[in-house]
Order: structure tokens, then sequence, then C-alpha cells
């Protein structure tokens, strides 16, 4: 008999302009069980992710869609570097929570700072590994619950202002003059 895994499989889009680098860090993910996503560029990422250059804070899709659950990115890559797709996702106010990775084949202390201040969650050393692959699901899970906060007090928002709809309501029935009422019949009947 098989057994079915009950646990969620986690999303990733990887980014990386370099093909081999790109295959290899999807069979990383893959062997990982995680969901890959593979694009070439920070445009493309950004693309697929629903936000375009011009809609920081208003993706034309919604940010669910792919339902991503982390970005792994290449740092150098043309037209626009990993840090840059960092920022955009960053200052997206759909996007931001989700974790972003960044990874380099250079080993400079300032890129890496830059990118952790930035909002990195970590900074890979290329070639990964598949021991890189386990420190990916802490960030995974801190964005999923930041997520699932965000739902909850959403939800707790929409609930206080159905309440208090329902207490203007019943404020307003509590104003309503005993004139307006029905008479209520007595238990005595009359008979004739």
């Amino acid at each position: 008999m098989a057994v079915v895994a009950t646990e969620t499989q986690f999303r990733v889009l990887a980014v990386d302009d370099n093909l081999l680098d790109r295959k290899l860090i999807e069979r990383l993910l893959k062997t990982s069980s995680y969901q890959v996503t593979t694009v070439d560029s920070g445009s493309k990422a950004l693309q697929y992710l629903g936000l375009q250059d011009d809609q920081i804070n208003s993706p034309s899709v919604s940010s669910d869609q792919h339902d991503i659950n982390l970005v792994i990115t290449d740092y150098c890559m043309p037209e626009m570097t990993g840090y840059d797709l960092l920022k955009k996702i960053k200052e997206s106010s759909s996007l931001k929570d989700i974790p972003v990775v960044i990874m380099s084949s250079e080993n400079m202390p300032s890129r890496i700072n830059r990118c952790l201040e930035g909002g990195a969650e970590e900074f890979f050393l290329k070639p990964v590994q598949l021991s890189d692959m386990n420190r990916l699901k802490p960030h995974i899970l801190r964005g999923k619950h930041k997520e699932q906060h965000q739902q909850q007090v959403l939800q707790n928002n929409n609930n206080t202002s159905r309440n208090n709809n329902s207490n203007k309501r019943k404020a307003m029935d509590d104003e309503i003059s005993p004139k307006m009422t029905r008479p209520r019949f007595s238990s005595s009947l009359t008979v004739l």
C-alpha cells in the first residue's frame, strides 16, 4: 500500500539567466520535494508573479494566482540583478511577505550584507548544494505564517465591520417607538 504525503508541497520560483545553473537549482529543489517554476530573468519573474514595472503596489494579477512560497534568484543577471528583483518584491504590498533567497558565485561580503539588509532571507554561494535546500523550509514556513496571520487580521476586520453593522441595526430597532409595534393578543379568548 502506498503512503500518500499529506504535507503541502511548497512552490518555488527559481530565477537564473544561466541554463546550467537553472537546471541544477531546479533538480535540487525537486529532489527536496518542492514544486519548481524556472524563469531566466528578473523581468520574467515579475511577470510570472503578476507584477509589472509600473505596478509596484497594485499587481495586475492576484498574487496568489501561482501561489509561490519562495523566490530563489541569481544575483548577477543582465537587465535586472537579483538585488533589483528583491527590492521590487519587497516594495510590493501583495508580494512583500514572499521570502527571497539570493545566490551568487562571488563571495563579496558587501554584496551579501546589502542583500540581507534589503530583505533577503538567505544568501547562498554557488554552486548551490542539496544541503542548502534544507535551509529553505523555515523561511517558507515563516512566510506562510505571515500570510495566514494577515488573512486572519482581514477576516477579523470583516467580522468587526459586520458586527458594527449588526449593532447599528439593533440600535435602530431599539429606537422604534412602541406605537409602531403590533398589539399582542391576550391569552384569554372571547367567545361570542
